[in-house]
């Protein structure tokens, strides 16, 4: 075994594909692959992945990758339908010419891999997006330097977390007993000071097994994971698309929009929050930009 070999723990009986970070004689450091978790392992549990395995997986990410394109496009023919009766049903012209201006969303990622495919997804969904890689522990400093300039509508607030192995069942509602969450925490934290108003900032954070209560105490409108269970590498993106496609005019019903993630509502939950999507009439001449 060795540093970015591919491996799965025995003793989870091969439930998750990971990455190797880092290894050493007794203990080694691993990053999921289709789910944001960080974990450790005795290099002993540790068994090699077979290409049939990662075949398998790559093929089941990419369904659900393909399968939030559909349920997108599904909403966006709704939101566009939704548009043209805002604007005077008696002229035809006019109900053509309004411009759509979707929420800006600036999405940091503690996973260089994880971003490039988010990147890739927001660009066929034509959500307009800026992508960061940042390791978690410096995600508060880059985002307080970082909101002035993007001025987004949507923060994502994303990368690895799990909770920390010990003697017993851990105390979930204790912080220090995840990886990753206190990251977040203070990063979603110096958000709400960049932008108090949760419709006009709208913040989504979190990752594995993430403390889901201090999150959304912090200021989050969506957090994981109410239950700590895994989450699907895309959730973040997919309920930060549906932010950004939902009309200002509109409260997001949150059941619905966690109900189009992998993980549903063990993994994902929020408050009442306003979509950020936005209409334009009659359509400039020129291309404009959120």
């Amino acid at each position: 075994m060795k540093q970015g070999d591919l491996v799965t723990r025995k003793s989870y009986g091969g439930d998750v594909i990971f990455r190797i970070e880092a290894i050493s004689r007794y203990k080694s450091w691993l990053r999921g692959i289709n789910y944001r978790l960080l974990a450790d392992a005795p290099p002993a549990d540790l068994e090699p992945v077979s290409s049939a395995r990662i075949y398998k997986d790559e093929e089941a990410f990419q369904r659900s990758a393909d399968e939030s394109i559909r349920r997108f496009g599904e909403t966006q023919k709704q939101t566009h339908k939704k548009g043209n009766s805002r604007v005077n049903p008696n002229k035809a012209r006019q109900a053509r010419s309004f411009f759509e201006l979707p929420g800006k969303v600036l999405h940091l990622d503690g996973d260089p891999r994880y971003l490039r495919k988010c990147m890739e997804l927001y660009k066929q969904l034509r959500v307009p997006a800026e992508g960061v890689h940042v390791h978690e522990s410096a995600m508060p400093s880059v985002l307080y330097k970082l909101l002035p300039q993007s001025q987004p509508d949507i923060v994502v607030i994303t990368g690895h977390d799990g909770l920390v192995k010990g003697q017993g069942q851990p105390d979930v509602m204790n912080l220090s007993n995840y990886k990753n969450s206190h990251n977040f925490v203070q990063a979603v934290k110096i958000a709400r000071q960049y932008d108090r108003n949760r419709d006009s900032l709208v913040i989504i954070a979190g990752a594995c097994q993430s403390h889901y209560e201090a999150l959304l105490l912090a200021g989050a409108n969506f957090a994981s994971s109410p239950s700590r269970v895994l989450i699907h590498a895309l959730d973040p993106l997919i309920v930060a698309s549906r932010v950004s496609f939902t009309s200002i005019d509109d409260t997001i019903q949150i059941s619905d929009i966690i109900h189009q993630t992998q993980s549903g509502l063990e993994g994902l939950g929020g408050i009442q929050t306003r979509g950020s999507f936005r209409l334009v009439l009659p359509k400039p001449q020129t291309h404009m930009e959120s």
